[in-house]
């Protein structure tokens, strides 16, 4: 039994692995001065009879709503502190939400209570060194230099008239439209001199196909049908007619891949030097590409033989972060979780199910490489964890000391850094395929 005389706490293993309970007795005292606490923050809220609202002493406020009006803010108001230091004191590495009982809680009386909370697992790491990883290599070659010059050439492209044929695929054709469903037009279903790129599937399925073969000055009814998952309800499904005129028909006019495209579409003067640009930027690609295959190969060898019993309060919790990830990304789009839910039809409960496994390959990946990093004695210095929070900086438009006084921040850059060393160390006692 640890404590001070505020407060004891007793710590017991569970019959579940990774699992320990706390059980705590505060003090009645402290309980107490919990209770005034949250009097104080919650009085102006009290409108009693015979007393100006929010001016109602603590014990006719008790004795008006009833004793326990203040129990569960205290409670709430008590308990996190309480909590982190026990965990602290007892070094207790909790990766789930405690599950809090409440035993006794009574004024004037000493508040009981138990907190069940999973713990950090052990890792018993596999033969990590020597695991075989393949040799990944990738040349640039002189067709992958020619297909960028080819989406240059298509960038600076120019659309030229033709009148001596029908529209074909490819072409842009300018088109006066307007849509009728029960032959009654709908909003947003006319447009004038319309740019419509034939064969990219920008329109309703089948109407670039019945735009095709059409010539200058034609008009034709257009017959197709709305997709039953169309975002318009009215429309989804309803089978309408488009009446199509066709004013011009277009073709992209490529340029000749020379000195004058590198002129105009790059810094360079020549083509020569055009390509070796390409060729660099090419070369640069498949290198992070090499490098990232080959850590990706390291992680999984060293994961797989692993052994690790993961509590479910820890995946419950990685799923939870994921998800937070995922309304942040969101919200840069103007568009909350709930929404999404609803555009991809599906429930939390099965956006939680479909994340479950990968966030079991996250947790799994940062615990083995965690304990390689130990199993190693690998070693992070000060002053990389100052370069790498200067490099950040940069990226976050936040002043590198700003950042170095964020306790959170610090770690989250020491424990990638550590993850760094320990992917380099597989990688290096590595054999290669």
């Amino acid at each position: 039994m640890k404590g001070t005389s505020k407060m004891s706490v007793k710590v017991e293993k569970t019959e579940n692995k990774n699992e320990v309970k706390l059980t705590f007795e505060v003090e009645a005292e402290a309980f107490n001065n919990a209770i005034t606490k949250v009097y104080f923050k919650s009085v102006k809220h009290f409108n009693i009879p015979g007393f100006r609202k929010g001016k109602a002493p603590q014990n006719v406020v008790e004795r008006y709503y009833g004793v326990e009006i203040f129990y569960e803010d205290a409670f709430n108001e008590m308990v996190p502190e309480i909590y982190e230091n026990a965990l602290k004191e007892n070094n207790i590495d909790a990766v789930s939400r405690p599950e809090i009982d409440i035993t006794q809680i009574e004024k004037g009386k000493n508040v009981v209570f138990t907190a069940t909370v999973q713990t950090k697992p052990e890792v018993k790491l596999g033969k990590y060194k020597g695991i075989e990883i393949p040799k990944v290599s990738y040349s640039v070659k002189d067709e992958d230099i020619e297909h960028e010059l080819g989406h240059i050439a298509e960038k600076n492209g120019r659309l030229v008239s033709i009148e001596d044929r029908a529209v074909q695929d490819g072409d842009t054709a300018i088109i006066d439209f307007e849509g009728f469903v029960d032959d009654k037009p709908f909003d947003g279903g006319k447009a004038e001199k319309h740019e419509l790129v034939i064969g990219s599937h920008t329109f309703i399925e089948g109407f670039e196909d019945q735009v095709k073969g059409m010539k200058i000055g034609e008009e034709k009814d257009v017959n197709v049908t709305f997709p039953e998952e169309y975002f318009s309800k009215e429309l989804a499904a309803k089978p309408a007619v488009f009446k199509v005129k066709l004013h011009e028909i277009k073709v992209k006019e490529l340029p000749a891949i020379d000195d004058e495209l590198a002129k105009d579409a790059s810094e360079f003067d020549t083509l020569e030097e055009l390509k070796n640009s390409i060729k660099e930027k090419l070369e640069k690609e498949n290198q992070n590409r090499e490098k990232f295959e080959t850590e990706e190969a390291a992680i999984k060898g060293a994961t797989e033989v692993a052994e690790i019993e993961i509590p479910s309060g820890m995946i419950e919790t990685e799923i939870d972060n994921m998800i937070k990830d995922t309304e942040t990304r969101l919200s840069y789009q103007g568009m909350n979780f709930e929404t999404y839910l609803k555009m991809i039809n599906k429930t939390e409960e099965d956006f939680r199910k479909e994340y479950e496994q990968q966030a079991t390959t996250n947790i799994k990946t940062r615990l083995t490489l965690e304990q390689v990093f130990i199993d190693a004695k690998l070693e992070i210095k000060e002053e990389d964890t100052n370069k790498e929070i200067e490099e950040l900086s940069k990226t976050y438009g936040r002043k590198a000391e700003e950042l170095k006084e964020n306790e959170n921040f610090v770690k989250y850059v020491e424990d990638k850094l550590k993850a760094d060393a320990a992917v380099k160390y597989i990688i290096d006692n590595a054999k290669n395929k």
